[in-house]
């Protein structure tokens, strides 16, 4: 029998950079509440890192085609 796993946001990726960084806020609030038990906490945190990652990839993603339109070279961007 399959393990349970933890709730299917706590692992899911944002549909965008903007979807992201809204869930971050929402997510930092909370944090900063102090009303959250301790693996609420936890896993808060947890989540809170996956979504900064994923911002600060796309952001660099971002950042290196600017550069590339920046040298005069276009290539077509492909999200990942």
């Amino acid at each position: 029998m399959p393990k349970a796993t933890p709730s299917s946001s706590a692992s899911s990726l944002p549909a965008s950079y903007e979807a992201a960084l809204a869930e971050l806020e929402q997510l930092v609030s909370r944090l900063e509440s102090g009303d959250m038990p301790l693996e609420q906490l936890l896993s808060g945190y947890q989540r809170g890192a996956e979504l900064l990652k994923y911002c600060r990839d796309k952001l660099e993603a971002v950042e290196a085609q600017i550069k590339v339109l920046d040298e005069g070279t276009l290539k077509t961007w492909t999200p990942e």
